[in-house]
């Protein structure tokens, strides 16, 4: 009879697979994780590194929205401040034009409207985390400077027009600021400051121009609408922003479902497997014992 004389070394061989399998199979159960290479399931693994690349961009959006979020919230809270302030600007301003009040009485009201102002100014300045929120790009630097050296006065505003957006993971654009001089100075000659500075001057001389006063009472009525729908836009930005954060926190939740079936072990089919390795490399270790204490012709 021929024999193969490769014969022990296949079972040696596939005592070497057998326990190779053992191995995976172990780690497997060990981990509960079902590839650990791109050899044992190059398609699921594919998928994986798919599903990792949505969960990074996902976890990377929730940071900036975080972040973003709490910035526009801060302009949310300082614009409903300035049209608190204002409102009260145009109250007052009504009330001195009914021509009942004397100098003194008007002075004190220009007095009460420069106090606003500086209040106004303050809150156009407002930052967060250290960034000018009303700059428009130039976030490093203080957008409005009061100048007393003329009257009426002046506010210069030193930032610029620049917008920024942030683009959710499904491509969505937010809009995140307002810059201050579309804010504060609207139309030109009915911006904020303009009005404010004009009615102080209006009610500091010894004699009130009341067609002017009233005009000028006018201007700063236009102006406050103009900043209530600039706060309009903020406040869809922040809606916008909750939304997609709830979208992106779903999908992340079904991303991890996803990634939890591609990649999880099957712990029941795993010690099944496990269990008839380990049967085979008995056999198989049998074998190459019975072999090892005689002549192979002898177990033919």
């Amino acid at each position: 009879m021929r024999v193969d004389p490769s014969y022990v070394n296949n079972i040696v061989a596939s005592l070497d697979q057998s326990q190779l399998t053992e191995q995976q199979l172990t780690a497997e159960l060990s981990s509960g994780v079902r590839v650990n290479s791109l050899s044992q399931d190059p398609q699921a693994a594919g998928q994986n590194v798919l599903l990792l690349n949505q969960m990074q961009q996902d976890d990377s959006f929730t940071q900036s929205s975080n972040l973003v979020t709490g910035q526009l919230q801060v302009a949310d809270s300082a614009l409903g401040q300035v049209v608190a302030q204002l409102t009260q600007a145009v109250s007052l301003a009504t009330s001195a034009n009914n021509g009942t009040m004397n100098s003194s009485d008007r002075a004190s009201i220009a007095n009460q409207i420069a106090g606003i102002r500086s209040e106004v100014l303050s809150l156009a300045n407002s930052s967060y985390q250290g960034q000018y929120i009303f700059a428009g790009g130039q976030t490093t630097t203080s957008p409005f400077a009061l100048s007393t050296a003329a009257s009426p006065a002046t506010v210069t505003y030193t930032g610029d027009q620049g917008v920024n957006y942030l683009q959710t993971p499904n491509g969505q654009k937010i809009q995140l600021n307002v810059p201050g001089d579309q804010v504060f100075n609207g139309s030109g000659a009915n911006s904020v400051f303009t009005a404010l500075n004009n009615l102080i001057a209006d009610y500091s001389g010894s004699s009130m121009d009341t067609g002017q006063a009233v005009s000028d009472t006018q201007a700063l009525g236009t102006a406050l609408n103009y900043v209530s729908q600039q706060r309009v836009t903020v406040d869809n930005s922040i809606t916008q922003l909750s939304s997609a954060g709830n979208a992106v926190s779903s999908e992340q939740t079904q991303l991890t479902a996803a990634q939890t079936t591609l990649m999880q072990a099957d712990v029941a089919n795993i010690a099944t497997q496990l269990s008839l390795s380990k049967t085979q490399q008995t056999a198989l270790e049998s074998v190459i014992s019975q072999l090892g204490s005689g002549s192979l012709f002898d177990k033919l």
